[in-house]
């Protein structure tokens, strides 16, 4: 016992004050305290860092450590974010045969279709926005929301459990099948942990509930099998994972040349199999919620990313000053729309010009169109950096990780009553990411240090 102390003492301390520290964000913080929660979070990242540098080789240490972090979460409510709120009303509405597609909040608010005296409590908890909005998350995001309402019943606290029960059952998921990836790719599988042990995800994903983790269990799950070359399996996972968020669809097209290798009539038949799968399955997803109104309703909830929202953009708010200069105000309606057509160009380039017939250059090809994604979204919320991240662990790139600590500079903004963004902070968030960025993909020098060497342990 005493040989084990003097060998992982630091990495033990660390996990120890970590704990304490997870406690208090998660149940000691006002998202408005942003200087306690900036000073938290740097703190939890650097014993985030230091413990994987020292205990990189025990697997066993740094799983049950990633899985104590988020049982610190369990019974807390979320503290970053209201859209729980909704996940919940979503659900419930499931329960009471009301398609979730069809009618705003609000709307069943003033129609009384429902007894809203048990509902008040989630339409004033996830707001106004949320509550004047059709909802957004595609039907399998639906389906876990409708069995968290089952199994907590009429209780907040118990839903949010359940919910909670669902984000560590899919980052382990990612821990099983990223670890396969990465020794598929014959990487050092610690690099997994890059993902399962940052701070980041335990409180973005396990804390404030957002489904970016069974998301992208079903992609890691999708790109293991697609690399095992069972590809009719990766199609499967692959369309449930579009029908829990809609991302992994910019991905399609980076797969043309990963099927044509050798035979091309071949290739091309189980290219548009792939393909069919996907589409069909994403397709089959929707049909326990078709109605008149769905593709509409559907469609103006997704619109408002990229005609209404802003939130801690990056290229973006550089062409919105521009704009007011130019023409005197927001310019958003037009802007959103070319720099989504700059995404599906830049994805086509990659697609087309760049050969992604290898495991190494098809997963950097989707990082990359994810990162552009992000750059030039007009709407980053912290919680969308996951998918970089977790893309990263099985690539040489390190950027996602430099952006998992500074992102959640963006939450100055709710440091007042009034949504107020600080451009100057935001600024200098996408300044260090494009530094990151620039130097490790296109100067191709390393930003963090990847290979550590582990401490030798005292002979007993």
């Amino acid at each position: 016992m005493l040989d084990y102390w003097s060998a992982h003492k630091y990495p033990i301390i660390f996990t120890l004050s970590a704990l304490l520290f997870y406690f208090s964000f998660a149940y000691d913080l006002e998202r408005s305290d942003t200087v306690k929660l900036f000073g938290l979070y740097a703190v939890l990242f650097y014993f985030f860092y230091k413990t994987l540098q020292m205990e990189k080789g025990n697997f066993k240490f740094l799983l049950l450590t990633g899985i104590l972090f988020r049982l610190v979460f369990i019974v807390a409510a979320p503290n970053l974010s209201q859209d729980f709120y909704r996940f919940i009303w979503d659900g419930r509405m499931i329960l009471e045969g009301i398609n979730p597609y069809e009618f705003t909040p609000q709307q069943l608010f003033n129609s009384e279709m429902i007894p809203m005296e048990n509902y008040k409590a989630l339409l004033d908890g996830m707001g106004s926005l949320s509550a004047g909005n059709y909802s957004n998350y595609p039907p399998v995001h639906q389906l876990f929301f409708a069995l968290a309402a089952l199994l907590g019943g009429k209780s907040i606290l118990g839903t949010t459990i359940v919910l909670r029960v669902f984000m560590i059952a899919a980052d382990l998921g990612i821990l099983y099948f990223g670890r396969k990836v990465l020794n598929l790719l014959k990487l050092p599988t610690h690099q997994i942990f890059w993902y399962f042990l940052n701070p980041f995800i335990i409180i973005e994903l396990c804390g404030n509930l957002h489904f970016e983790g069974v998301m992208l269990f079903f992609l890691v799950a999708a790109l293991y099998f697609l690399l095992r070359k069972k590809w009719v399996l990766a199609a499967f996972l692959l369309s449930i994972s579009i029908s829990v968020k809609l991302i992994p669809l910019i991905f399609l097209p980076l797969l043309v040349y990963w099927f044509f290798k050798k035979d091309q009539k071949t290739s091309l038949l189980k290219l548009i199999a792939f393909y069919a799968i996907v589409i069909i399955g994403f397709v089959i997803s929707f049909l326990p919620f078709m109605s008149d109104n769905l593709i509409s309703n559907f469609g103006k909830s997704i619109g408002l990313w990229f005609q209404k929202f802003e939130f801690n953009a990056g290229i973006y708010y550089i062409i919105r000053e521009v704009g007011f200069l130019i023409k005197g105000y927001n310019i958003i309606q037009s802007t959103g729309i070319v720099l989504a057509i700059s995404v599906v160009l830049i994805v086509l380039y990659l697609s087309f010009f760049k050969k992604n017939s290898t495991p190494q250059t098809l997963i950097i090809s989707m990082l990359i169109t994810c990162s552009f994604y992000l750059f030039l979204s007009t709407t980053v919320h912290p919680w969308y950096i996951a998918t970089p991240l977790v893309l990263c662990v099985f690539t040489p790139y390190r950027f996602p990780v430099v952006w998992s600590l500074v992102i959640m500079i963006s939450y100055h903004a709710y440091a007042r009553e009034n949504f107020n963004e600080n451009l100057w902070l935001i600024a200098l968030e996408y300044l260090v990411v494009y530094f990151c960025f620039i130097r490790e993909v296109i100067l191709k020098k390393p930003f963090l240090i990847r290979t550590v060497s582990i401490r030798p342990r005292r002979k007993r």
